[in-house]
């Protein structure tokens, strides 16, 4: 008997612990919404209350008060480069959202502290920026919910949409400068072995007219590496920008002397592409001459010619196309076009 009781009494304080807590749904879950702005993401992370027929603004969420943006922990927005918020520039990094809501403006709060919860430990000195915004109608929401409106390559509107309000807060991103940035952390790495990289980079500054002067160097890099057609034809589009239209269109002309069939076709397609017909078709000319042999030449001739209007021109490289091409599909796609023509 003593040693049952004795073992009672071990056994106690197993059975008298605390069990584990269940996982159930909570009131007001949580979400994150994303979206990415050229090279950067802005992510939202909060808790969605819903309305349940309450009052909400003025009542719920009252007026004059700083309010957490959501339910439960903090909001948090996050940017993985800077961006800029009602002029001011932030770094990127998380933010805690707060809210200054009114009955007419709204006062948006990017907070250096992100951890908190709720709005009970706000420190208006933690603030890195403050927005005004103005709210408007919106189609009823129940349950509260960030999205990103209308976004573009220089930023999004973020808004918060709950009951019959939305509240937008726009976000700008310096897409150029984050590119460039990037591209020159991308070429300290493996990429700087290859001139590839260096004429990409360089072509893409070219393409968005921005950072001309280190993209040229970067061109001139990489024709050093290895000279080819897109490297030549890279740096000519740059001397154009700069002025030099004399020789932009030497290297292009050089570049067409050791481009291959799919290169010159690809120049020609840009051509048609801002509508320069006859420097278009110039450049397929070009191609049926080296090779003769090719359906896709006098195919893609044929298609420049027909753009331009020129119905009877085309007719006759799309029949050259077609006794020369085997591939069935292609074939039929070419009887179309003629049939089209006639």
């Amino acid at each position: 008997m003593r040693r049952i009781a004795l073992a009672l009494v071990v056994a106690a304080p197993v059975l008298l612990a605390q069990a584990p807590p269940l996982t159930l749904p909570v009131a007001s879950p949580r979400a994150t919404v994303s979206q990415k702005v050229g090279l950067t993401d802005l992510t939202v992370t909060y808790n969605r209350p819903a309305v349940k027929g309450r009052k909400v603004w003025g009542g719920l969420v009252p007026y004059g008060q700083v309010w957490r943006a959501g339910a439960d922990e903090n909001t948090v927005v996050a940017f993985s480069t800077p961006v800029t918020v009602g002029g001011t520039t932030l770094p990127a990094g998380r933010y805690g959202l707060h809210m200054l809501p009114t009955a007419t403006t709204w006062t948006v709060l990017f907070s250096s502290q992100s951890r908190g919860w709720g709005s009970y430990s706000y420190n208006a000195k933690e603030d890195l920026a403050k927005v005004t915004v103005t709210p408007v109608a919106a189609e009823a929401t129940e349950r509260l919910a960030y999205t990103f409106d209308d976004p573009s390559d220089k930023g999004a509107t973020l808004s918060l949409r709950w009951e019959q309000l939305r509240v937008p807060i726009p976000i700008e991103v310096d897409t150029k400068a984050v590119v460039v940035q990037s591209l020159r952390d991308q070429l300290k790495g493996l990429h700087q072995f290859f001139p590839e990289p260096w004429s990409g980079a360089a072509a893409w500054c070219a393409r968005n007219d921005t950072n001309l002067d280190e993209a040229m160097a970067w061109a001139d890099r990489s024709l050093k590496m290895r000279e080819t057609y897109v490297g030549l034809r890279v740096k000519a589009a740059l001397l154009e920008k700069k002025g030099d239209a004399k020789g932009a269109e030497t290297l292009r002309a050089k570049a067409l002397t050791i481009a291959t069939e799919a290169e010159v076709n690809q120049t020609g397609y840009g051509l048609l592409g801002q509508n320069k017909f006859d420097e278009a078709i110039a450049v397929f000319q070009r191609n049926v001459k080296d090779h003769p042999e090719s359906w896709n030449a006098y195919d893609s001739l044929a298609e420049a010619y027909a753009l331009k209007g020129d119905k009877a021109q085309a007719v006759t490289y799309y029949r050259k196309a077609l006794d020369k091409v085997q591939a069935e599909d292609q074939r039929k796609r070419i009887e179309e076009e003629l049939a089209k023509l006639k």
